[in-house]
């Protein structure tokens, strides 16, 4: 088989050679591709023909990048002074630098297909985010981008300000005697998150740090609808495996975005800029979690950046990765620190339930109380949090705990594994079991 384009040569030091050897091997391997059936109609041979060219231009892709992220991203970002979020960086850059990262046509070619009939164009995004976060220069500045409040929480905000009172959708947002309480309110679903929970999430969680009438925030699940759980409250049963199944959970705007962006601002405070700044980067709040029932994958990875957690004593936890067969977040860079290697390992790679009962769940919750006392714990957790020194002091502890350097390294290799996970054999023929039924 031949693509048209010989990969194996150097990566030029110049950026406009390397540029131009990019741009050529990319069109030869679309050239050659345009030449085979659509993924799902593709022989046995044709699929191993598609899969050598497409690992070969991501190869140059991957050494060009270990080469030229740097300038690439100061020519994308005008010398760093131009704050693009992730999805507005691989939009860019699709524009600015033809083979480097997939085009919006491409994209939207592999976004109309259920997740087993795809081409896979999001591994390139992971390949050109890998390099950029990788880059001291580059990396360091996307996650300050990734920090900075989302424009519609700044359009949100005078609103609740005024009324103390937010409902984006999948999360309503009330403030009541300084606290600001986010309630995940998709009953039709357990509060499985896809893209849009991850961007009502955000809103709400910029909104709870910028109103500074809020001075502990709290999340709990609402009452849900579900037959099998009507009336009762729910955290988080994980990401929407239905969803992904369809083709609907994106690289950019969920598995990255929701690391990057919401719960880094959990853990990380907000980049809000203005008075005071001298005093500390970011705006930082005290955060509480209240499990009820369960948290299932995403729901027990927030767990990991939250101040103080109160569980109902019929509560479960559990990391159900290798059931799914994608990576868990960030809960293999942060469950080993909280709970220890061994049950780490034995969570994320054995798929062991914690119950809330247990001992060891006295690892990943502060409190365990009876399902009716839930929310008078809560109180308690707020009102112990208000105190002036709390602050200062989780900011010192993730320091310590979570060095930025750190998580930027883990993030760099993330962006790569979650992408090439998305569309491995194995995980396409797990997820093609929720396609349809409830």
């Amino acid at each position: 088989m031949s693509h048209g384009t010989d990969l194996d040569g150097v990566v030029p030091a110049d950026l406009g050679k390397a540029l131009a050897t990019l741009a050529d091997a990319a069109a030869g391997v679309t050239g050659f591709l345009a030449t085979l059936p659509e993924p799902a109609a593709r022989t046995p041979e044709q699929r191993a023909e598609a899969a050598a060219a497409l690992d070969a231009a991501r190869d140059l892709r991957t050494r060009f990048m270990d080469r030229h992220a740097g300038e690439v991203y100061d020519r994308l970002t005008d010398g760093r002074t131009v704050h693009l979020r992730i999805a507005e960086l691989v939009e860019a850059a699709a524009a600015a630098f033809p083979g480097l990262v997939p085009g919006a046509d491409l994209l939207a070619e592999d976004r109309a297909r259920p997740q087993a009939a795809k081409e896979g164009h999001e591994i390139d995004q992971g390949v050109f985010l890998r390099g950029v976060l990788r880059s001291p220069v580059a990396g360091p500045h996307l996650l300050d981008a990734m920090l900075r409040p989302t424009p519609r929480a700044l359009r949100l905000l005078p609103r609740f300000s005024g009324t103390g009172v937010v409902d984006t959708g999948s999360v309503l947002l009330e403030r009541r005697d300084g606290v600001a309480h986010l309630t995940m309110v998709r009953e039709d679903c357990l509060n499985a998150e896809d893209d849009r929970q991850v961007d009502d999430m955000e809103t709400a969680v910029d909104l709870a740090l910028l109103d500074p009438a809020v001075q502990v925030a709290v999340l709990r699940g609402g009452v849900m609808t579900h037959p099998r759980y009507r009336g009762r409250r729910v955290f988080s049963s994980g990401i929407n495996l239905k969803s992904l199944h369809a083709g609907d959970i994106s690289l950019v705007n969920f598995l990255l975005r929701r690391e990057l962006g919401y719960i880094s601002k959990i853990q990380r405070g907000l980049l809000a800029g203005g008075a005071g700044t001298w005093k500390a980067r970011t705006v930082e709040k005290p955060w509480v979690a209240a499990v009820d029932t369960f948290a299932i994958g995403g729901g027990t990875q927030l767990l990991l950046v939250f101040d103080h957690v109160i569980a109902a004593s019929d509560a479960y936890l559990s990391l159900p990765a290798a059931k799914e067969g994608i990576v868990p977040g960030v809960a293999n860079f942060r469950l080993g620190r909280v709970a220890g290697a061994r049950l780490a390992r034995q969570v994320v790679l054995g798929g062991r339930r914690i119950q809330a009962a247990e001992p060891d769940a006295r690892l990943l919750v502060d409190d365990v109380v009876e399902p009716g006392e839930v929310g008078a714990a809560v109180e308690r957790a707020a009102e112990a949090l208000k105190a002036p020194a709390v602050v200062p002091n989780r900011r010192m502890l993730n320091l310590a705990e979570e060095p930025a350097e750190a998580f930027r390294a883990y993030m760099a290799e993330f962006a790569l594994q979650q992408a090439l996970r998305l569309y491995a054999q194995d995980v396409i023929e797990k997820v093609g079991r929720f396609g349809g039924g409830s």
